[in-house]
């Protein structure tokens, strides 16, 4: 399931996340599951027929990620909550942990997004790609984000979101839509 939420420039995308054995590091193996949340730059783009079309809208590339992840074998422990605090076009920077973010990953990631102006910098993306509110109107927005966060992680714990694949896979399978 995908979430969004756009402002002029900015966006919040967040989804249900299952990998099948995302990494070959010691402790990190077998499938993990949770929620993906990214702030990514967005854009309205020109209508396409009339004035009562449907605007086409691009969710372009992430600024910052947070994967709200535990390992299936351990639900409830947020076991593998980190966040990548800078992307190269598409790809993130390496799985950053971070004590604060395992305690309270929730809260953490909405105090994140309160301050829009310190994930720019640790991103290195230059402030003027956002809009003049951006930073105002992603803060004011943060309770319903988290709200919806949470839900999502609880349907993901109740088996209704991040389910494992039909079929087998390729090591390393995404399942979701970030």
């Amino acid at each position: 399931m995908l979430y969004a939420f756009g402002f002029e420039k900015i966006g919040v995308v967040l989804s249900d996340l299952y990998f099948v054995d995302p990494s070959p590091k010691e402790g990190q193996e077998g499938p993990e599951q949770g929620v993906r949340l990214e702030v990514r730059l967005v854009e309205a783009r020109p209508l396409v027929g009339s004035i009562y079309s449907a605007t086409p809208i691009g969710i372009e590339e992430p600024i910052w990620r947070a994967d709200l992840l535990e390992s299936v074998d351990n639900p409830g422990s947020f076991d593998r909550a980190h966040h990548h605090p800078r992307f190269r076009g598409w790809e993130p920077s390496s799985r950053h942990f971070v004590d604060e973010m395992t305690a309270d990953p929730i809260g953490w990631v909405g105090k994140r997004l309160e301050d829009l102006e310190t994930l720019l910098v640790e991103a290195k993306v230059d402030p003027s790609q956002v809009g003049e509110n951006d930073s105002a109107d992603l803060r004011a927005a943060v309770p319903e984000i988290v709200a919806t966060m949470t839900r999502v992680i609880d349907r993901v714990r109740a088996g209704e979101l991040a389910r494992p694949p039909a079929e087998p896979t390729p090591d390393g399978a995404r399942l979701s839509w970030l």
